[in-house]
């Protein structure tokens, strides 16, 4: 064996310069607004801006009742999400969902009507 340095293939699907690109393409996507939102794909750390952020998009797009789907398990997202029902204006009311939209796994939220989300700002911040 000699000891010349190993050169990368520049057509691997996995170089720097490929990472580097692939950053600064990379931008949050639009997904559409639909009366259910499941955090299950969701990262904890963003479930609160999701959770906010989704009930303004649900009120603007004219849903009056909306679900979100927590999952069951321990119940820490639930608690998450309860906990951002009580504080934002579009939620009006909320509850479990019936049986047949998930039960203990989803919250079904009544949504309020014309409002004006707050620029940003002035909105209700992440913690």
């Amino acid at each position: 064996m000699t000891d010349q340095p190993i050169e990368e293939n520049p057509h691997s699907p996995n170089t720097e310069e490929d990472d580097q690109a692939g950053a600064e393409d990379e931008q949050p996507q639009a997904l559409p607004v639909t009366d259910a939102l499941d955090l299950h794909t969701i990262a904890p750390a963003d479930l609160r801006d999701a959770v906010q952020e989704y009930l303004w998009a649900a009120m603007e797009k004219g849903f009056r009742e909306v679900r979100i789907i927590h999952g069951k398990g321990i119940g820490v997202q639930k608690r998450i999400v309860a906990s951002e029902l009580e504080r934002h204006p579009a939620a009006v009311s909320f509850r479990v969902a019936p049986s047949d939209r998930g039960h203990w796994g989803a919250t079904i939220v009544q949504l309020a009507s014309g409002l004006t989300r707050p620029p940003e700002d002035e909105s209700l911040g992440s913690s």
